[in-house]
């Protein structure tokens, strides 16, 4: 079978996820008819239908669904070689370490002091972004390591080690009705209302009902100290906590995983250099924790 071609797999895309010809051409910039042409021909060379054509639109075949989900990421994987070719020819090199608030658990400030030791070190750019937006610019080429936690976030196409483990609290404004408590269970949250993440209920829900989709930390934290959430997050939470809110251990709550995760098959040696630095940062302090 031929090789594709970057060029008719993007028109394929593209009509996939209009579903249908007009708009997928307009989207593209070009004509319906060579649109059309290109993926009749497409679908010659494959030997398979790839589209139900209708009056309305079209709907894919079992192939369509096959290529349009391994088109998205044959094309996401050339985008991400052009952006890293890009900033592999810049005059400086740098790590982009990418990373939502907090989701470092406090370890990125060690993890650089180790870094600059080693003789592969380059320059490290943190970058923050919103809530479940790490492994897609790690996917995309924009960063080159990041923070990501198990088991919320997606780690296909990415490599990953585990640095550290943390159980959860309960943030919640000073006058809520569990503010006093040492401790919680989830079953004194059921009722309360809960943040809704990107692409998933919240992790913690017990028959709560749904609250406000949350993008990024500053939006959750304005919301919990409206009174109109409460929120179990890692521990590490509590470290920049608004004095208006109180963080209190959940003692039944699943822990999360805190990882460092690459992109898979990747051999830079800055890269490498930047994870055993992390994983020394966190052997020392699993032992300082168990030390006391």
């Amino acid at each position: 079978m031929n090789r594709l071609e970057t060029r008719e797999l993007a028109y394929f895309v593209a009509v996939a996820r209009e579903r249908h010809f007009g708009r997928a051409a307009q989207s593209l910039g070009i004509a319906q008819p060579p649109l059309s042409r290109a993926i009749q021909q497409l679908e010659r060379r494959l030997g398979v239908p790839l589209l139900v054509r209708g009056s309305r639109g079209v709907s894919l075949t079992p192939a369509g669904e096959v290529l349009y989900r391994e088109g998205l990421t044959a094309l996401d994987a050339v985008d991400a070689a052009a952006r890293r070719t890009q900033r592999a020819g810049r005059d400086e090199r740098r790590l982009v370490v990418v990373m939502k608030p907090g989701g470092d658990s406090g370890l990125l400030t060690d993890i650089r002091a180790s870094y600059t030791a080693s003789p592969d070190a380059v320059a490290v750019e943190p970058l923050i972004c919103g809530i479940g937006e790490q492994e897609g610019l790690l996917r995309d080429g924009t960063a080159d390591v990041g923070f990501l936690h198990a088991p919320y976030d997606d780690l296909t196409g990415l490599d990953s080690v585990e640095l550290v483990e943390e159980s959860h609290v309960l943030i919640a404004h000073r006058a809520h009705r569990l503010a006093g408590h040492a401790v919680v269970s989830m079953a004194d949250l059921k009722g309360e209302r809960q943040p809704r993440w990107p692409r998933q209920r919240s992790p913690y829900s017990l028959d709560a009902p749904d609250g406000p989709l949350i993008h990024d930390a500053g939006q959750l934290m304005q919301l919990i100290a409206l009174g109109d959430v409460v929120a179990v997050l890692p521990e590490s939470a509590r470290d920049h906590l608004r004095p208006d809110l109180v963080a209190i251990p959940v003692l039944d709550a699943p822990t999360t995983r805190v990882l460092l995760a690459w992109p898979l098959d990747s051999h830079d040696r800055a890269l490498s250099a930047f994870v055993r630095a992390a994983v020394e940062v966190a052997d020392r302090r699993r032992q300082a924790d168990l030390a006391g």
